[in-house]
């Protein structure tokens, strides 16, 4: 039997599941799991009181996890048709349950999103891909954000004494709109962020910010005499078998022809060479339209000139087919795709999987230029990417004349995000014996594996998409619109997009004092007509109908929900309050 009344519950105890259910627990929530697999098979040999065993798709194990108590439900398995079972049973059982849904399909996401309230569709890939593309451009990122219609990298910055923001006042950094301050570490003291503002106080050494950054988009670049170099040096490499048939091909038919000419030139016919030339071509190629005399010569020559146009026609034959074949076949494809490869400043993303798909993509919507290496000609996203106009090498990137072919000694990074993390490896570790100091930025699916991987070989970063991706499931779960996520040593926090409605309990406050009691930090505001930032987000009065975006602990998320007490029930004007601790009360 579950010990526990539930709240969430988790179903699929993948990586991903274990992730989210380890999260959730660290945060005292009533969670309960459940698996329809041995928990031993799944590492799970230890506190075993909230999980059940069994098939979730059926609604005997969903009652016994408590499916009919519970605020909302996690589908974490890795398998689209089962969570959509799951999620229709779980319904009928429960028609009220918030349910977040991990789906392979976006588009399939998308409508059950719209069509079914409290439905929240969520992709591994789609929130893993950010990390990795930060990783590569040189950021070390917690987390992420999404607002603006861009993807924000959240990250930590600790202030020493040399650094350029020691002794700014926090006001500096609030104002600065390129930006979002997401909490205040002081080294000395423990204060709320907002409080901390408000009070002009200065960074000083030991002092860490977490603070989001706008991401820099680059205006993509016209290389026209780099395309030509591309073009010169593909055509210079072709020494594949076809091409060097086709040389071959062309060797025989020139000698064919010249030995014709010098024949006929020579013979006692006694012709110019130009018109034994021009005989000699039209009888090979089958288009003779003059004659020289040959009839009227001897055998001996009547005897060549048969064997002439029967060698000939095989030569014109296997001539014209590797022509056509090198011309409109694959291989001047991969010409094409070799001379768009630019030949410095490039990304090169080894494997077009899900994340690969969303790593390029936002490479390329970001103006960088992208090199693609998939060995796989069947892979479903190879038109997509074609379409963008991005060159592909189909080819193993494990080898070192792959990597030449994507002209890795002037790339600016290599990411291996392949679904086979020994490939990933074996991809990595020839990168950097080609080019030692190149950004290599790894996949690991096993988040063990990718811990000791970056210890023992020093990649510039090995992400698993499960650990960065768990706590933007359990941002869901708990409740809101989660515009981002991300983890500290200190916890888990969340961007949310609050509405406000005439029962929440913040209307009618001012935005700081809101902030400094529940202790959250405010992003901006969205009023009708205008988005309100910096010092007037901090005096503005919350109304209903606006939308407060902010960040806050999770372990405080339920103080944003409708029905929590009014956090400053006697303090309605908002006037800045004094509390003996201004520090936050959650996790952090």
């Amino acid at each position: 039997m579950v010990a526990v009344e539930p709240r969430i519950i988790v179903c699929g105890l993948g990586y991903l599941g274990q992730h989210i259910l380890k999260l959730l627990r660290t945060q005292d929530i009533a969670v309960v799991g459940v698996t329809s697999q041995s928990p031993r098979e799944l590492g799970l040999n230890a506190d075993l009181s909230d999980v059940v065993v069994g098939d979730y798709q059926t609604a005997d194990v969903l009652l016994k996890a408590g499916i009919q108590r519970a605020q909302t439900l996690v589908l974490a398995g890795s398998d689209d048709a089962v969570n959509l079972r799951t999620m229709m049973q779980a319904r009928i059982l429960n028609p009220s349950l918030r349910i977040v849904n991990r789906l392979f399909n976006p588009s399939l996401g998308q409508r059950l999103d719209q069509t079914l309230p409290g439905h929240v569709s969520m992709s591994v890939s789609a929130l893993a891909a950010p990390a990795f593309v930060f990783s590569v451009l040189g950021n070390e990122t917690i987390g992420q954000l999404k607002i603006f219609g861009q993807v924000w990298p959240i990250r930590e910055v600790e202030i020493s004494d040399d650094h350029v923001w020691n002794g700014r006042s926090l006001r500096e950094l609030w104002d600065d709109r390129t930006r979002m301050l997401i909490d205040y570490l002081p080294a000395a003291a423990e204060f709320n962020l907002v409080y901390a503002v408000l009070q002009g106080r200065r960074l000083h050494p030991g002092d860490r910010l977490i603070l989001g950054t706008r991401p820099e988009t680059r205006q993509e670049r016209s290389r026209f005499q780099e395309r030509l170099q591309g073009i010169l040096a593909s055509l210079s490499q072709m020494r594949t078998e076809q091409s060097r048939g086709l040389l071959w091909g062309t060797v025989v038919l020139l000698g064919t022809i010249l030995l014709a000419t010098l024949v006929y030139t020579t013979s006692v016919l006694h012709v110019s060479p130009l018109d034994a030339l021009y005989f000699a071509v039209g009888l090979i190629t089958g288009a003779v339209v003059t004659d020289i005399g040959v009839e009227q010569g001897p055998a001996l020559l009547k005897v060549f000139t048969t064997l002439t146009m029967l060698i000939g026609a095989a030569i014109i034959g296997v001539f014209y087919s590797l022509l056509n074949d090198f011309l409109l076949g694959a291989r001047l494809n991969q010409v094409l795709e070799a001379a768009r490869i630019p030949r410095q400043g490039h990304y090169i993303v080894c494997g077009l999987g899900s994340v690969g798909l969303r790593v390029v993509g936002q490479l390329h919507e970001q103006g960088h230029e992208v090199v693609v290496v998939e060995r796989d000609e069947r892979n479903r996203f190879l038109n997509t990417v074609r379409s963008l106009r991005i060159p592909v090498i189909q080819a193993d990137a494990s080898l070192a004349q792959t990597l030449h072919a994507a002209n890795i000694q002037g790339a600016a990074g290599l990411l291996a995000v392949t679904s086979d993390d020994t490939a990933n490896l074996e991809i990595a570790l020839s990168a950097r014996s080609l080019v030692t100091t190149l950004p290599v930025v790894v996949r690991s699916w096993i988040p063990r594996f990718a811990r000791m991987m970056e210890q023992v070989f020093h990649f510039t970063k090995v992400l698993n998409p499960v650990e960065l991706t768990a706590p933007s499931f359990v941002s869901a779960a708990l409740g809101g619109r989660i515009l981002g996520s991300g983890m500290t040593a200190d916890g888990l926090w969340m961007a949310v997009a609050l509405p406000i409605t005439p029962e929440h309990p913040f209307c009618g406050l001012r935005v700081r004092s809101a902030a400094i009691a529940v202790d959250f930090v405010p992003l901006y505001l969205e009023t009708p007509g205008h988005l309100v930032h910096s010092w007037e987000l901090l005096d503005a009065l919350l109304d209903p109908g606006d939308v407060l975006y902010l960040t806050i602990s999770a372990s405080r998320l339920e103080y944003l929900q409708p029905g929590a007490p009014p956090p400053l029930a006697q303090n309605p004007d908002g006037a800045l309050p004094q509390p003996e601790s201004p520090r936050r009360g959650g996790p952090w």
